[in-house]
């Protein structure tokens, strides 16, 4: 087995698990992106938006910084339609604000933290993601 093709997922994985502990020790907040991102809309946010906003910016830059770093480990996209990409950004937005939560808050910080709530929202979204893809590909062919 050739451990060394899975080290950037791992050390991606502890990234994002000490970027959580530390948003927590530091201001106790949970890293959840959808509650993060929607109290920049909000008048008044609690926690206040200075955090949230340099949160934000770190992750898009940090996603720049790791294209032009090492582009050879990205994945290609499938190029969609403008439209298709919108509604599912809408759609998964709906879905997170329905669920009270994203993966980020309900998939990495709740079940980090062995919240029942969090742990059937993980297994509602994983399972619906699932169904979805089996339906466009499978049965739609898209």
């Amino acid at each position: 087995m050739n451990i060394h093709i899975y080290l950037p997922q791992l050390l991606g994985g502890v990234l994002i698990g000490c970027s959580i502990l530390i948003l927590m020790l530091s201001i106790g907040r949970i890293a959840g992106i959808s509650g993060i991102s929607s109290g920049l809309l909000d008048k008044e946010p609690q926690g206040g938006k200075l955090w949230r906003f340099v949160f934000i910016v770190g992750l898009i830059l940090g996603a720049i910084l790791l294209q032009f770093t090492f582009p050879i480990l990205l994945p290609l996209r499938q190029e969609l339609p403008i439209f298709i990409v919108i509604c599912s950004g809408l759609l998964v937005g709906f879905g997170a604000h329905l669920g009270g939560g994203c993966t980020s808050g309900h998939g990495i910080c709740g079940i980090g933290r062995l919240s029942k709530r969090s742990i059937i929202a993980t297994c509602l979204f994983m399972s619906s993601g699932a169904a979805t893809v089996f339906i466009t590909r499978h049965i739609l062919g898209a």
